[in-house]
């Protein structure tokens, strides 16, 4: 897949308020400080599209981007570890969970995973959240320029043991500073949104 076009169309919290589902989504999930927006911007080809920090859980709406005018890409609030109180950490849940359940026009969720890091408890609820409302997703780990490739290997290996890899779920090896995987990743969105085109 070639990406020539990418264009933010809007934030929103609540699906009254989602651009109208007129096109397939991939949605991109994942802790707070995982590289989401960095995944996002090298995917496109673009340096900001999505917006970066270095304040973990900044990104706080869900994002809507149209690429090739054709399928969209939602940048959703990342979870986990930011400094926020809990009630806004509550909502920040069910605002992903209303878009997980409800939107219709979702046909993958991009999981990423800090390759460094074991899957916390909050990454392996949502992962049996999405098999039980069974939302395809494939797991992208991220991060892997700050491992040799041994390293890289076996963490891989360590996080598909606890992830229960027998799920089928194919796991990347991704770096937005060297762009590893960023091939790999647009060739397994294409191969996806052509199975459901037929």
């Amino acid at each position: 897949m070639k990406i020539t076009s990418a264009e933010f169309i809007k934030s929103a919290v609540w699906p009254p308020q989602y651009p109208p589902a007129t096109m397939p989504e991939i949605a991109f999930v994942g802790r707070s400080n995982v590289g989401k927006s960095s995944l996002i911007n090298t995917l496109v080809g673009r340096k900001n599209l999505a917006k970066t920090s270095n304040t973990p859980g900044r990104t706080q709406l869900i994002n809507f981007f149209t690429i090739n005018e054709k399928i969209s890409f939602v940048d959703l609030p990342g979870y986990g570890f930011a400094k926020v109180s809990r009630s806004v950490k509550k909502d920040w849940g069910d605002m992903i969970e209303a878009y997980l359940r409800e939107r219709q026009s979702l046909c993958l969720v991009v999981f990423i995973l800090d390759v460094r890091r074991d899957p916390s408890t909050d990454d392996l609820s949502l992962r049996d959240w999405l098999a039980h409302y069974r939302i395809p997703y494939v797991f992208i780990l991220t991060k892997v320029d700050k491992l040799s490739n041994n390293q890289a290997m076996s963490r891989k290996k360590a996080i598909e043991k606890i992830i229960d890899s027998s799920t089928k779920n194919k796991l990347i090896l991704f770096s937005a500073k060297t762009k590893k995987g960023k091939d790999d990743i647009l060739e397994f969105l294409k191969n996806h949104l052509s199975l459901l085109s037929g």
